[in-house]
């Protein structure tokens, strides 16, 4: 079709990114907004850009499975997806712009991202689409209250949890639980075609089972609903007291699906809030508090980029002298520190590409203070192996564990590794799961499994490879040299 045999009306494109839905997107209803538009979806595969990003291969197989339900799915709307490529962002702005430019876009809607580089590619974008006549709408859609409306009384970012609880708490929407998800109507004419979905792209192999990553994340929004009512009616009115309990199915595991935009952090409150109205339920007001972290880690990307360039938000523990012991890391990385609770976390993470957030807990603070290894290794292998990675909630979770970040543990709060074992999987179910040299041991013996001798209880299971009470001291000294991370308020 020629410019000059065009339908009426504009041509609005929308570039989806953590977004990957049609129910509750805010930019692909603004792009809609016009019943006369034609629109069109865009999403950038961007290789290089994902490398330099600690991108996992699984992350990447679970967006490219949603999108080709996505596609079909926007097809009943009239709506095609075209898929583009570039290395990296530089290169993607002349591609995205020339695409613009040759298929008569009027405007680009796009939900925004808050991490630095996410922020100058947008930018860029923006000033070679003006020279083309394209106007950029930016919006906010990836936490429930955009970053910069929760702020202290004099107008600052909140750096502590609980003030900022409150005061967003205080903004949630009145009548939000009340509101249903909105979804485009489907539109008159298509003026591009639709682009297949790559099955894969190179360089980003799953290291998880493509089969077992399928049953556990199957793709698609009707799933991710599905998963989120069967929580809520289900899990969730105990969640307060079985979250942390990673033999059971105590949490949503809904994150991939928050992480990728499948499903929105609006309908979870919004579900969360209906079914709380309906009963007494502490577990759904515990849940709540979680997605308030959710944007809390967002807020503070946002509000302090140095965090997205590797740096500690306390700078002054970045003179700690970190401990740059390969070995110890690849030990922890493949679960074999010997202590359980520990090496059933990673490998639950090597086989699965997810691991329970208590474990995240549990194994970070081991790494930073048991091994006193430099978070940021743990930070990067953690991104490269989640099927959630979400820059802003690892970040906040690393840098909670090692005590750098805002709002982190009390360096002198180090958790112990067998304690916590006993306390969370008690009788080793979890851990028998995913360590099977230690299947035949009982409740007792498995969470310290040399402590009645290394070769009777545990033959093949490796010995600590640090003993923790001299860790301990270790990581306080070191911390209390520097005058130790202190708690601010806000």
């Amino acid at each position: 079709m020629t410019m000059s045999e065009q339908p009426p009306g504009g041509h609005a494109v929308v570039w989806l990114r953590q977004d990957l839905r049609i129910a509750d997107n805010t930019a692909l209803l603004a792009a809609c907004r016009d019943a006369a538009d034609a629109v069109t979806a865009l999403y950038a595969i961007t290789p290089a850009q994902w490398r330099a990003h600690d991108v996992a291969g699984v992350r990447v197989d679970f967006e490219l499975r949603q999108l080709r339900l996505l596609r079909e799915d926007l097809a009943t709307l009239n709506i095609p997806l075209v898929v583009l490529e570039a290395a990296d962002y530089t290169a993607l702005v002349p591609v995205l712009t020339d695409w613009l430019g040759r298929h008569g876009a009027s405007a680009l809607h796009a939900n925004r991202q808050y991490e630095v580089n996410e922020q100058a590619r947008d930018a860029a974008v923006e000033a070679a689409a003006g020279r083309l006549g394209v106007r950029c709408h930016w919006h906010h859609d990836q936490c429930i209250i955009p970053p910069g409306r929760v702020l202290t009384g004099d107008g600052r970012a909140y750096t502590v949890f609980t003030p900022f609880s409150r005061n967003w708490q205080g903004q949630l929407p009145a009548g939000v639980a009340a509101r249903p998800p909105a979804a485009p109507a489907p539109r008159r004419h298509a003026r591009v075609a639709a682009s297949p979905v790559p099955a894969q792209v190179p360089g980003f192999i799953p290291h998880v089972d493509a089969g077992l990553a399928a049953h556990l994340w199957p793709a698609g929004e009707a799933a991710a609903h599905a998963r989120l009512h069967a929580f809520i009616d289900g899990d969730g009115a105990g969640y307060d007291r079985h979250r942390d309990l990673p033999a059971i199915n105590g949490t949503s595991t809904l994150s991939p699906y928050l992480a990728a935009g499948v499903l929105s952090a609006r309908d979870c409150l919004r579900a969360a809030l209906q079914a709380r109205a309906r009963a007494d339920a502490a577990g759904l007001e515990t849940w709540i508090s979680e997605l308030c972290w959710r944007d809390f880690y967002k807020h503070i990307l946002a509000a302090f980029p140095q965090v997205c360039r590797g740096r500690a938000f306390r700078p002054e523990t970045d003179a700690i002298a970190w401990r740059h012991d390969e070995a110890l890391f690849r030990a922890w990385c493949e679960g074999r520190t010997g202590y359980p609770i520990v090496d059933a976390a990673m490998r639950q993470l090597r086989e699965t590409g997810w691991m329970h957030n208590r474990l995240r807990m549990i194994t970070a603070m081991f790494l930073s203070k048991d091994l006193f290894i430099d978070w940021r290794w743990g930070e990067r292998h953690f991104m490269r192996h989640l099927i959630d990675g979400d820059f802003a909630a690892n970040n906040g979770g690393w840098q909670w564990s090692a005590s750098t970040g805002n709002d982190a543990a009390p360096y002198f709060r180090i958790f112990n590794p067998e304690l916590q074992g006993r306390k969370f999987d008690p009788d080793g179910d979890f851990i028998r799961r995913f360590v099977p040299e230690l299947a035949g041991l009982d409740g007792r013996d498995i969470h310290a499994p040399h402590a009645r001798g290394p070769s009777l209880l545990a033959p093949g299971y490796p010995l600590p490879v640090v003993d923790h009470g001299q860790a301990r001291e270790h990581a306080i000294a070191s911390f209390r040299a520097l005058g130790g991370p202190g708690r601010t308020t806000g």
